[in-house]
């Protein structure tokens, strides 16, 4: 069974980088099968795409936050993390990873339960 599970802190002060931690189990993040996603959802607004990592460590981020946005992957532990710098109480919201088969990107079938980041001073 895939299970992500993301982690990190609640709370993040401003002008701070918000780090954040997806840990994957029952599905290496290596195999050539699956992309792995960072998408939040901000209080009353639409969830939101904010980047993925492939198969290969190739990273891509939604090009309004790219300047800002980083994700990487530790293969040996089969994480994948996101940092996004700079961070404003406009970037509060829950954060979610999520996996999506390599050649349906947008098919994001399977999701951790997400956690809840408040960006405050």
């Amino acid at each position: 069974q895939v299970q992500l599970q993301e982690s990190g802190p609640g709370l993040v002060k401003p002008s701070q980088t918000l780090s954040l931690t997806c840990n994957v189990s029952g599905n290496s993040i290596k195999t050539g099968l699956y992309y792995w996603h960072w998408i939040r959802q901000s209080p009353g607004k639409e969830l939101e795409w904010i980047g993925v990592i492939t198969y290969t460590g190739t990273p891509y981020y939604t090009p309004s936050r790219e300047s800002r946005t980083s994700i990487s992957r530790d293969t040996s532990s089969n994480q994948f993390t996101l940092r996004l710098d700079s961070v404003t109480p406009e970037d509060t919201a829950m954060y979610f990873c999520a996996r999506s088969p390599y050649n349906a990107m947008w098919s994001l079938d399977i999701w951790g339960q997400g956690t809840q980041v408040t960006v405050s001073s």
